[in-house]
């Protein structure tokens, strides 16, 4: 049956959810960020990844030019993950993590400390919801077909 949760920022249940939908991954990971640099969700994409599930992420270009994503890039690229930048869109404002082809996590709340701990936030998350769920894929795939291998420089 289908399935939705919802959490908020800063109360922590949005935060929360992301990293236990990342972390109950097994087979494959589709991401699209925005910003892209919290410690605790680029360790749990390298967690994933070492477990054998497949991670793919695709993240804005302009927006992910600082010293923290830079890290973050590096960091998950060296550990398994394959990243691609896009700059096609003015923004690609997308918040999304599709798993295992079964749920999707999406809403307001970047991959960010600040989404984390300070700004007002929701996540939604939707399983067991197969059209949902391709209509996001078919989204994720158009975003990493535009998507640039990220280079660890």
């Amino acid at each position: 049956a289908p399935d939705v949760q919802v959490g908020f920022s800063p109360e922590g249940s949005a935060r929360e959810l992301v990293l236990q939908t990342i972390d109950g991954a097994q087979h494959s990971i589709q991401m699209l960020a925005y910003a892209f640099q919290a410690h605790d969700i680029m360790q749990a994409l390298v967690t994933a990844s070492k477990r054998g599930v497949v991670v793919r992420v695709v993240i804005d270009k302009k927006r992910n030019l600082g010293k923290a994503s830079k890290k973050a890039m590096d960091f998950v690229s060296r550990n398994g993950v394959e990243l691609r930048t896009s700059d096609h869109f003015h923004l690609q404002h997308d918040k999304t993590i599709i798993v295992d082809g079964t749920t999707v996590e999406t809403g307001s709340f970047n991959y960010a400390a600040s989404a984390e701990t300070m700004n007002s936030e929701n996540v939604l998350i939707l399983r067991d919801m197969p059209e949902v769920v391709r209509q996001y894929t078919a989204h994720w795939q158009s975003r990493w077909a535009l998507g640039v291998p990220y280079v660890v420089q």
